[in-house]
């Protein structure tokens, strides 16, 4: 799925394992930690496991861990596992690189982050450079670029089974559960305690399903709503997300004398935008932005949220001017196993030309500023012609009561909107913590009262009875908090 016009490769080689392994967790013996070569005071190891689970003579790849020991080991409770989504977040590397939770947590738990199969240290799924860097129109003006389209996405999706075999029908997230259970019995821990964020709530939610008597802890952060039925409504519910934020920031722009545009008229400006990336005219010479591109811009800023940021980009922009770190167009590095993953996770169809440009028209009205968003946009026409099976498509969550889980999500999140937390908690029968503000990843915005909720529940196993508010931090604070709390993820995608 292409998030920029550079697309870097995944390079490391994909592993041949022989041998046998047994079906169930209990193949799982231990992980041989070792010092990481380049990050010290982290330890790293592998977990093998089936390639397939329901097949496991079939072969085995390697699952890559990080790990930072407790720092209070005289009360040490255990590990916490934990993954930043994506997919193709890889959560050993965010740990090598300093992700975490907070002190209290990091002091009892051993903090353990996992690549998931396909992605990262671990056995990875690759696919042809050529393939990956062919001209891809993701917003199709015509039924010609549509049908290239499809052609594009059917020869990728072939070539990354060509490079990397069998494994590239096995990355869906009901695989990756079982593989989370494996490394749970390597770990040598009795139960899970886990914290995933944005597409790491998805495999929360769906373990809890599977193993809910191997339940601790499930913290689950900006979540994932896989009962969303249909095209239309994934579509729908991604880009009014992305609107509610641009009325937000335009909130903040017209109330903060600091903001580059106060005082200007946002929507005049956007849809003059729009019109120059229409015609190719939007950025400079060697950054141009097409529709797709400026949407993406504009959400990208919105995760944080950066919104000094996004009204100087803005201006740039207006100005035919760069800005002074780009518009963040061409050096995105897009993990090549997204679409292995989320078009195993989804089926989401798009039936012909004429139906992807009603959809157009349509999500313009639901957000007229920003016309679409991206992530959403390009992870159904990334999965439009798509050669591998949906093995794991949505529905919705069938939860045993009382397994113990607690749902964070901020109320204006750009790509796992709120309403998809609400329906998943009322599914999951899980209490929701809602924090009243904006961004993505509720966790890691500052507020004493997520954490110390989350943490609470991490540590006592105590969470609270009904669903809660935590009051949002303005985003002048927000950015001058943000080297006090644990360091968030780098999030690409969900």
């Amino acid at each position: 799925m292409g998030l920029g016009r550079k697309i870097a490769v995944l390079t490391t080689a994909l592993t041949a394992l022989a041998g046998m392994a047994a079906a169930g967790p209990a193949a799982a013996s231990g992980v041989g930690w070792k010092p990481c070569p380049t990050a010290s005071g982290v330890e790293c190891g592998t977990v093998t496991v089936p390639l397939d689970w329901d097949r496991p003579g079939d072969g085995t790849i390697q699952l890559a861990l990080a790990r930072r020991k407790a720092t209070d080991p005289a009360h040490r409770i255990g590990s916490v596992l934990m993954d930043p989504g994506g997919p193709g977040g890889a959560g050993a590397g965010e740990v090598q690189d300093g992700w975490g939770l907070s002190p209290k947590v990091t002091a009892r738990f051993d903090t353990v982050g996992f690549d998931p199969r396909g992605i990262g240290q671990s056995t990875p799924v690759r696919c042809g450079l050529n393939e990956i860097t062919a001209d891809n129109p993701q917003l199709p003006k015509d039924a010609a670029q549509y049908r290239q389209l499809l052609a594009y996405n059917r020869a990728l999706g072939t070539s990354c089974t060509r490079v990397s075999g069998p494994l590239t029908g096995h990355v869906d997230t009901k695989s990756v559960v079982r593989d989370i259970d494996a490394i749970r019995a390597a770990l040598g821990d009795p139960k899970l305690t886990y914290y995933g964020v944005s597409y790491g709530s998805l495999m929360g939610q769906q373990y809890a399903e599977a193993y809910p008597d191997r339940v601790r802890a499930l913290v689950l952060d900006s979540n994932m709503d896989h009962s969303v039925g249909t095209t239309w409504e994934f579509l729908h519910s991604e880009t009014r997300a992305v609107q509610e934020l641009f009325d937000q920031f335009r909130q903040w722009c017209d109330r903060n004398t600091s903001c580059a545009l106060h005082g200007k008229d946002l929507s005049a400006l956007m849809t003059q935008l729009y019109s120059r990336a229409e015609q190719g005219t939007l950025g400079t010479p060697d950054d141009r932005l097409d529709p797709l591109a400026l949407a993406g811009m504009v959400s990208r800023n919105f995760y944080g949220p950066t919104w000094d940021k996004l009204a100087k980009d803005l201006v740039s922009l207006r100005d035919g001017k760069p800005p002074a770190a780009g518009f963040g167009t061409t050096e995105v590095s897009v993990p090549s196993v997204f679409g292995s993953v989320f078009c195993s996770d989804w089926r989401l169809p798009v039936t012909s030309f004429p139906q992807l440009q009603s959809y157009q028209r349509a999500l313009s009205v639901v957000s007229p500023d920003v016309r679409l968003s991206q992530l959403g946009w390009t992870s159904v026409t990334g999965c439009a012609g798509w050669p591998g099976p949906v093995r794991n498509p949505q529905h919705p969550l069938s939860i045993r009561p009382g397994v113990p889980m607690l749902m964070l999500n901020s109320r204006y999140d750009p790509v796992t909107p709120y309403a998809w937390a609400v329906r998943a908690a009322q599914q999951a029968g899980a209490p929701l913590v809602s924090y009243d503000g904006w961004g993505h990843a509720a966790y890691f915005k500052n507020s004493k009262c997520v954490t110390d909720t989350a943490d609470t529940f991490l540590l006592t196993g105590v969470r609270p009875e009904q669903s809660l508010h935590c009051a949002a931090i303005p985003p002048s604070e927000q950015s001058r908090a943000d080297t006090d709390g644990p360091r968030p993820p780098r999030i690409v995608g969900f």
